[in-house]
């Protein structure tokens, strides 16, 4: 049944009219502050990220990341505006999945929904992938694979003893990143006054004569991963206490706070190292900088505070996935006999924590660059689809036709959805194949379920909203 209410409640902002629509006996308390909605966000994407995928962007725009993540920071604020919209309409969790679920169609919905899951399974691989890259940087005699299989057996073990990380740890686990990020941008700053590596101020890392359309977009389709979780809060409507105000407020709050962070620190770093090349390490650019900029001990420094933060995400992005897992087992969106159980004595859902740690593995076989580029696969064809779920709910459901709800809930949103479509088709090869099959496995296990689509689609609005207070 949808929960829609109607437009001139919306419009109103009326968010007395949403809690007495979302919130019956049972339900999740409405506890949550903007301030709270917006540390949660900033806390799901991790600020540190910003130093993943310099070397490999860098490279590969030819110096102008800072661009590149401008780029990107302008796709994602078309679709956060969808979002801002969405929500007002629809103040209950779910997400992306929910939205294309009531505005468009259920089947679509999961299929959407489906497509976004791959994030959740994939993340702990990528965390795995950077764990080794960061530790091989400061300890480059031991092997690659050491790494990956201590962080992928940590996180395990810590999720099959039941380890709850309160939301307190989120909190630290922030301020840790920003005064990490902060320190780096200060040694960066005195490098550069300092005139290290020949390095000036000016404006080459945003504009410059050589710049390559094509290759800051593939750039920009990369660092997508960087605002994934943005649109976290959205599932936290029903715990918001004036979601159709204070969601769609943090969602805008958290994105450009987080492109402007990430644009300043990219900035000094490209400045200081106009091609990063010359650092050697290409995959591991910012490890290699930091001991460049401060020596060994700031190097060390940055890794230990860098790691703190990777097994922190990585204990809670396991958590997430694997009771995403379960979720859909105890639901009927998957087979219940596989993934519905618990262990009887800790509650922990054993066979999806070990599922996930096995597909983390993969960290052993697959790149930085590669595992990146599958991560924002479902990112892209859910951000697409929340902008499309927008138009249809102009045509189904909104009366008014003048002006503003045109631009509002349909050029804007048709902006969005070609942004999304032009970043999804610059990523990968591999990412394409990896991403194509798994939709396939989607549209045929929905196909079964459903028996043609005759029945109603598999519910996924449990999973969807898994992970964030586990």
């Amino acid at each position: 049944m949808s929960t829609l209410p109607s437009h001139s409640a919306v419009a109103a902002g009326d968010d007395q009219l949403a809690h007495a629509i979302t919130h019956q006996p049972g339900q999740l308390k409405r506890t949550l502050k903007l301030r709270h909605l917006v540390f949660i966000g900033l806390a799901y994407l991790a600020p540190l990220a910003v130093f993943d995928m310099f070397g490999i962007v860098s490279e590969a725009t030819s110096g102008h990341v800072p661009l590149a993540y401008l780029v990107v920071m302008i796709a994602v604020l078309f679709t956060a505006f969808s979002y801002s919209r969405m929500v007002r309409f629809f103040p209950i969790a779910g997400s992306a999945y929910t939205y294309v679920k009531e505005a468009i169609n259920p089947h679509l919905g999961f299929l959407v929904g489906w497509a976004a899951t791959l994030d959740y399974l994939l993340l702990p691989l990528l965390n795995a992938v950077l764990s080794a890259i960061y530790m091989g940087a400061l300890l480059p005699e031991v092997p690659f694979w050491v790494w990956v299989v201590l962080t992928v057996g940590i996180s395990t073990a810590l999720n099959l003893v039941g380890v709850k990380l309160a939301a307190s740890m989120n909190m630290i686990l922030v301020g840790i990143q920003l005064v990490v990020a902060l320190a780096f941008v200060i040694f960066t700053l005195v490098n550069i006054a300092n005139g290290e590596n020949g390095a000036a101020f000016s404006a080459t890392p945003f504009f410059s004569g050589d710049i390559q359309p094509a290759a800051i977009t593939a750039g920009a389709a990369i660092l997508a991963v960087s605002f994934l979780g943005f649109d976290a809060v959205s599932t936290l409507a029903e715990e918001a206490e004036r979601p159709t105000r204070d969601v769609p407020r943090a969602i805008f709050i958290i994105v450009i706070a987080a492109g402007a962070f990430f644009m300043t620190v990219t900035y000094v770093m490209q400045t200081l190292f106009p091609d990063v090349t010359e650092l050697g390490n290409i995959v591991g650019a910012s490890p290699t900088m930091a001991k460049y900029i401060g020596g060994a001990a700031f190097q060390a420094f940055f890794v230990g505070g860098y790691m703190m933060s990777v097994l922190g995400c990585g204990l809670t992005q396991q958590m997430s996935a694997a009771r995403l897992l379960y979720a859909m087992g105890r639901d009927g969106a998957l087979p219940k006999r596989l993934f519905g159980g618990v262990n009887a004595r800790t509650g922990v859902p054993v066979a999806n924590v070990l599922l996930v740690a096995v597909i983390a593995l993969g960290a052993l076989f697959i790149g930085l660059e590669q595992v990146t580029s599958m991560v924002n696969f479902g990112a892209f064809v859910a951000f697409a689809f929340v902008n499309l779920s927008v138009i249809f709910t102009f045509f189904k459901f909104l009366k008014r036709r003048g002006p503003g709800p045109w631009l509002a809930f349909v050029v804007v949103p048709a902006i969005g959805v070609a942004i999304n479509v032009w970043l999804w088709f610059s990523l990968d090869g591999l990412s394409m194949i990896v991403g194509g099959i798994w939709a396939a496995i989607g549209l045929v296990y929905l196909v079964i379920k459903t028996r043609g689509f005759r029945s109603p689609a598999p519910d996924l609005t449990g999973p969807i909203n898994i992970g964030m207070y586990e």
